[in-house]
């Protein structure tokens, strides 16, 4: 028969194992959920030179979305003037794949920033 003692460490050693069971597949599920979150995110690009910068950002965007209908669903504005690019919203996966197309200079995520003022 066991000994009380080594019946207790057993059952300690199933309740720790368990728990560190249960911990890492929340910590995997968690990360598997912020990885397929979108958000919005600006992508640069070069300067479109057959095509209006529009046109040319959704058709990089659906290479990556895999259709014209999610790529203007994901584009929130095309920038045509001051630089060329445009801002969506991208899942971490979404940016990795799209950050290797040609054309695509530099993809960061989008930050609001607050104005400080001397006044109160």
């Amino acid at each position: 028969m066991m000994k009380k003692d080594q019946i207790l460490s057993s059952i300690l050693l199933f309740f720790f194992l368990f728990t560190a069971f249960i911990t890492t597949m929340a910590d995997s599920q968690a990360s598997s959920q912020a990885s397929s979150e979108s958000k919005v995110h600006i992508v640069y690009t070069e300067q479109p030179k057959d095509q209006e910068p529009e046109e040319y950002h959704i058709k990089t965007l659906t290479s990556v979305l895999g259709s014209e209908e999610a790529a203007k669903e994901a584009l929130l504005y095309s920038y045509k003037h001051a630089a060329s690019g445009f801002s969506a919203k991208l899942t971490a996966e979404q940016v990795s794949e799209i950050s290797k197309l040609p054309g695509v200079l530099q993809v960061v995520p989008s930050q609001t920033v607050q104005l400080h003022t001397g006044r109160v």
